[in-house]
């Protein structure tokens, strides 16, 4: 009769627990729904400082200096490879040596 009451308990703390990890899990598994308001057209026009015309990657300093003129300022080099940048007013310029590795468009909030 002993080991009877002996399989009891252990039956009980095993639903206890499946039911405890039930309801935690269920309160775990709740999110708000964000709404997020569109874009009006006005806002995609060209004068965004996003559509400003940047240097190509490969281009070099020479080329970005005939087609965008005088930077506003350069810094380097850096490191080896030599890793130059050119700051201009809308953009940033990333060189390795000689060529144009990557450019940043500049963000000014309106």
């Amino acid at each position: 009769m002993m080991s009877k009451k002996r399989l009891r308990y252990p039956l009980y703390a095993a639903l206890f627990s499946c039911a405890s990890v039930v309801l935690a899990t269920s309160r775990i598994a709740t999110a708000e729904q964000l709404q997020i308001p569109q874009p009006n057209a006005q806002a995609h026009s060209s004068a965004q400082p996003w559509n400003v015309a940047v240097p190509n990657k490969g281009m070099s300093k020479a080329n970005v200096e005939s087609n965008f003129g005088s930077p506003d300022s350069k810094a380097g080099p850096t490191g080896s490879p030599p890793i130059y940048y050119w700051e201009y007013a809308e953009f940033t310029v990333y060189f390795e040596s000689d060529y144009v590795i990557h450019t940043v468009r500049k963000y000014k909030p309106q």
